[in-house]
């Protein structure tokens, strides 16, 4: 089994799940990893016996790399996986995969063109409970899915955005509340509807962070071509961030799923239920948010065995682009009042 050389760009916090992974999965070797900040690069590497660097081009060109994560803020993402892309490298980003469609779509042809793989994290998706809910609206049992809905109730403090560069604006975060704290539940749901989507009518708006120019709460319906309608809300100004939650309703019963956990309950009376082993637990040495889930772990390995298979991974460009565009489409409406069709 071949042993992948990967390097790491972004050495934020969301950085320690992958570095974590990489470290401990037996088929890649965490080589090099990369931060504007030197501090954060030298702790990282000394944290993970790897060489730091300040310049991720510099690291790229001087390091013998299979493939490179990158947890950057999300302007950065589709430059780097274009340079990335030219130097043969293999490429998994974090969530969003960029902050406009046009990007995602650059990204998508570049690795094509350079033909390396693009994976977009989206862990959620392997949760237990999520795998669960999918396999069995595909198995037919619960029978058509009648309507859906979420919710994401999180804080994010005035602080939060005034020490960060880039967060709260739209030409570095691409937006607010939905491009980075509820897009994960949405793509969950999207996945889950497993249909071609037919419009989106959404409301955003900014009401408790002043400083911003993004929103801060968005509402409204994602109408899919099987039929379905779906209704969201997702704001970052509740008092703490609340375990997200997505109910579907379909034809043989309900799915409820908080947090990591899910429920079916059947008309008949009969009940499924998925959440986390036990034995998992968060690391309580890691700066990674329980809300994360535990997954991270289960999509990087995942994406470097469909690299030793020579298959596309499960969450590939394509895949991540659909997500992409549904977050876009909903911006294009809510800045322009109207419904957008896709």
């Amino acid at each position: 089994m071949k042993q992948f050389r990967v390097g790491l760009i972004g050495c934020g916090a969301i950085s320690h799940v992958h570095l974590r992974a990489l470290n401990e999965l037996p088929f890649t070797k965490l080589t090099a990893v990369c931060d504007i900040r030197e501090e954060r690069a030298k702790a990282a590497a000394q944290q993970f016996d790897c060489r730091p660097y300040t310049d991720y081009k510099l690291m790229l060109e001087q390091e013998s790399l299979d493939a490179v994560h990158i947890c950057t803020p999300h302007y950065l993402h589709s430059e780097m996986t274009i340079f990335a892309a030219g130097k043969g490298l293999h490429v998994l980003t974090e969530k969003p995969m960029s902050v406009s469609l046009q990007q995602a779509d650059d990204m998508i042809r570049a690795c094509k063109e350079s033909r390396v793989s693009l994976g977009v994290i989206f862990q959620n998706r392997y949760n237990a409970g999520s795998v669960m809910v999918k396999e069995t609206l595909e198995s037919g049992e619960l029978g058509r899915i009648l309507s859906a809905r979420l919710r994401v109730h999180w804080y994010r403090s005035d602080e939060y955005y005034s020490s960060s560069d880039w967060k709260g604006t739209w030409d570095k975060e691409g937006g607010g509340v939905m491009i980075n704290q509820a897009i994960h539940t949405m793509d969950l749901l999207r996945w889950l509807i497993d249909s071609p989507i037919e419009y989106v009518d959404a409301n955003i708006s900014n009401r408790f962070h002043p400083g911003i120019e993004v929103e801060d709460c968005a509402e409204g319906v994602v109408k899919y071509k099987n039929g379905v309608i779906t209704i969201f809300h997702a704001v970052n100004y509740y008092s703490f961030d609340s375990p997200v939650e997505i109910e579907i309703h379909c034809e043989n019963g309900l799915v409820r799923m908080i947090s990591d956990q899910a429920v079916i309950k059947f008309n008949d009376g009969r009940e499924m239920k998925a959440d986390r082993k036990p034995c998992e637990k968060p690391d309580p040495d890691s700066p990674a948010k329980d809300y994360w889930g535990l997954s991270h772990t289960e999509q990087i390995r995942d994406y470097y065995l469909s690299l030793q298979k020579g298959e596309k991974p499960f969450i590939d460009g394509e895949e991540g682009r659909k997500t992409q565009a549904l977050i876009c489409a909903l911006y294009q409406s809510g800045r322009q009042k109207e419904k957008v069709y896709l």
